[in-house]
């Protein structure tokens, strides 16, 4: 096996295990021996992170295993991030990401926002216990395909139907995709209050991201087929 190839299946036993400073090291060692950044991505860090998210599905890891192995891969992609600009290498989409007012949890939002980093997405994260006009002020500036909203309280889930409204006020929710989650939401409810698709969990998320964006933007080009969730 050569150093390159030692380097990438690194960064995969690593990322798997969340070691956030071995793959930090490992990637800064990439960069110096002139690794293609893509390669580091797509042949090293993501595939750890779909492996992590089949595992999460198949209930072998858990949230706190998710996290650890999603915050490494960031630390990897703060490195990687401008280096792939370089490259001129595409985002694969825009997605405004918000935990609906009266909701501060933002632990399932922020593990969602890495992984679709992680997946090529420019996530705008505007945080927690956001209000209506925050999000119709971002969609607005940002002209994002997608929407993300997260709700952790059953009693913060009707602030989903309050976005969705204040979108159509706006004249904007013709133009989005809205993707909704959260521990007490169901298919159920995201079909009642006309989300466009719900996701579990954060390896669901990318998934869902990236069939979202196929309806509006089947141009857009995504990673190589295998790379990602």
């Amino acid at each position: 096996m050569s150093v390159d190839d030692e380097i990438l299946r690194g960064l995969y036993e690593h990322t798997l295990r969340g070691h956030a400073a071995e793959v930090r090291a490992l990637t800064e060692q990439g960069i110096a021996r002139g690794i293609p950044p893509l390669d580091l991505l797509f042949r090293g860090l993501l595939p750890a992170l779909q492996e992590v998210g089949r595992r999460f599905e198949l209930r072998e890891y858990f949230v706190p295993e998710m996290l650890v192995s999603a915050k490494a891969l960031q630390g990897a992609l703060a490195l990687l991030r401008p280096l792939l600009a370089e490259t001129g290498a595409t985002p694969t989409g825009k997605i405004v990401m918000a935990t609906v007012k009266g909701d501060l949890h933002d632990i399932g939002k922020n593990l969602c926002n890495i992984m679709l980093e992680g997946a090529g997405f420019t996530v705008v994260d505007l945080g927690t216990n956001v209000p209506a006009e925050a999000v119709v002020a971002a969609v607005r500036e940002h002209r994002p395909p997608l929407v993300g909203f997260s709700a952790f309280l059953t009693t913060t889930m009707s602030m989903f139907k309050v976005n969705l409204d204040a979108l159509a006020r706006a004249g904007l929710r013709d133009q989005v995709r809205v993707l909704v989650g959260g521990a007490p939401v169901t298919p159920e409810f995201a079909r009642a209050i006309g989300a466009d698709g719900y996701a579990p969990d954060a390896n669901s998320t990318v998934r869902l991201a990236r069939q979202l964006l196929a309806e509006v933007r089947p141009e857009v080009e995504t990673a190589p087929e295998g790379a990602l969730p």
